[in-house]
């Protein structure tokens, strides 16, 4: 039984990114984001790498966020106007 929680024990703390990795990742993500979003906020008339510019991104991603949460909420979680 004692074996059982260390393996246990070990398997979770492996499972735990460290704040280093984390930030890696975090940064990984916002490069897709400038990616993605970036030339359509320089069409929008914002400067390239101007805070503004930085915030329409964040801006768009949040946007297209929170319609793929709408189109496919949680399990058992229902939203008026949604045909459950």
């Amino acid at each position: 039984m004692r074996m059982l929680a260390c393996l246990a024990l070990t398997a979770l703390a492996a499972g735990c990114a460290t704040p280093a990795e984390r930030a890696v990742q975090l940064e990984h993500e916002m490069e897709q984001m400038i990616q993605q979003y970036g030339p359509a906020c320089e069409k929008l008339g914002y400067k390239n790498g101007s805070d503004p510019w930085r915030d329409c991104i964040l801006r768009l991603d949040e946007k297209d966020n929170a319609r793929i949460h709408r189109a496919y909420p949680p399990y058992g979680v229902r939203y008026r106007g949604l045909p459950y």
